[in-house]
């Protein structure tokens, strides 16, 4: 099988694993199980707890003792074996355990899939910052993918979306075991104590500029994890409303949504470009921009005549999401030496969808329940607001604090 095949395959299923239910997630706990904004919020914290600290584990066993193809196939085995049980769960904090179990495998494999697919390009004598991204749009293929079956099989409030999850976990364990071997560099380096423990990306930290970057992070991924968290639900959530009960988006909310990973394939294509021409600093002011606009979109806009205002969101949250989270692991990669590129890309995932996440999802459940939530109804309109208020609040910090000088040559041509 061509290299590239194996690469944008390895991205596809990795996504369509994740994609099958976490957009769909909170219609399943909310219509479904009726349960409560806060114990949903607790469960979807799950995706953050474990990433506080597993992709940094991860990174730091692939870089030091196991072949990183090896560990993702591995890793993903175990989270099917998870998903083909969440369907016999009855109460969210049996759930809560459960999710909190698949997370912390899957949740390593997302750094991984960046650094495997930069460490067979690297071996292959790619220009990863050309040839990366147009093989990414395969795994944005895949979690649309993921929501496009869940949604069109009638199953945004059914457990069988796990059902799809493990199959995807399989298929992708699968791929990683055929994939060219990414052994452990980090063997060669020095035996410092920190070295022996893996803990070498966290020197990153003694430098302002990438200290200032890492903790931006996190607040740019308590965005990400509101959109993941509620996009669907804010969607579904018009149904109870007589005017539109019979509009023809409520019947497939997940694929509205989906829309957002179809923008997402556009401007994945545009990162190489951007970042070459604007540096990083730009680039994320335009993701936290893109933000706020996606929020104030989705909190005037309805299933009716707000319609066109809902796709716009939709197309918005491309850019928002790839000019931080691709832009972002691009840029890392840029900083690092190789033996430790595992390690980095756990790291910034860790802020991103680890602490970020988990302070999103305990702050938003809270947030919702106590000021935007009468007699079960949530106000879903100054949600949206507070969001986008929060994000204009970050981009406004960012630009003040983080200090960049972009240089054209930072990223052409780009090789360790």
């Amino acid at each position: 099988m061509n290299l590239k095949v194996k690469i944008a395959a390895l991205q596809y299923f990795e996504f369509l694993a994740w994609g099958s239910w976490l957009i769909t997630i909170g219609a399943y706990c909310f219509a479904t199980k009726q349960w409560t904004a806060s114990q949903f919020g607790i469960i979807y914290s799950t995706t953050g707890l474990a990433a506080i600290f597993m992709p940094a584990i991860g990174g730091i066993i692939a870089d030091r003792w196991i072949n990183a193809e090896k560990l993702f196939g591995i890793l993903q085995f175990g989270c099917a074996i998870c998903m083909i049980f969440v369907p016999f769960v009855q109460t969210p904090y049996a759930l809560f355990w459960l999710m909190l179990v698949n997370m912390c495998l899957y949740m390593p494999t997302i750094p991984l899939v960046f650094s495997i697919s930069y460490n067979v390009m690297e071996q292959s004598g790619m220009d990863i910052i050309k040839e990366y991204p147009p093989l990414r749009v395969f795994g944005t293929l895949g979690f649309a993918s993921g929501m496009w079956a869940t949604s069109l099989l009638g199953l945004e409030t059914s457990a069988m979306q796990f059902y799809i999850s493990a199959i995807a976990s399989v298929l992708v364990g699968i791929v990683a075991f055929t994939m060219p071997a990414c052994p452990p560099l980090g063997k060669k380096v020095d035996s410092s104590w920190m070295s022996l423990l893996g803990l070498e990306a966290f020197k990153l930290f003694k430098s302002y500029k990438m200290a200032t970057f890492l903790i931006f992070s996190i607040l740019l991924g308590i965005c990400m994890q509101l959109s993941n968290a509620y996009a669907d639900s804010y969607i579904h959530d018009f149904s109870r409303l007589a005017e539109y009960a019979n509009s023809p988006v409520l019947k497939f909310p997940a694929i509205i949504v989906s829309l957002g990973q179809c923008s997402e394939m556009f401007f994945v294509l545009l990162v190489p470009f951007f970042l070459r021409r604007f540096g990083i600093k730009k680039i994320m002011i335009m993701s936290l921009v893109a933000w706020v606009l996606r929020w104030l979109l989705l909190a005037y806009g309805n299933p009716g005549s707000g319609f066109i205002l809902i796709l716009l969101s939709m197309f918005v949250w491309g850019m928002a999401f790839d000019f931080f989270n691709l832009s972002g692991s691009l840029y890392i990669e840029t900083q690092v030496d190789p033996a430790i590129r595992s390690s980095a890309q756990g790291l910034y995932q860790v802020m991103v969808i680890g602490i970020g996440a988990a302070v999103g999802s305990y702050a938003s459940g809270w947030m919702i329940d106590t000021f935007f939530t009468v007699n079960g109804v949530k106000d879903w309109h100054g949600i949206m607001l507070a969001f986008a208020a929060y994000s204009l609040v970050i981009a406004i910090l960012f630009l003040i604090f983080f200090k960049h000088k972009h240089d054209p040559k930072e990223f052409v041509n780009f090789k360790h």
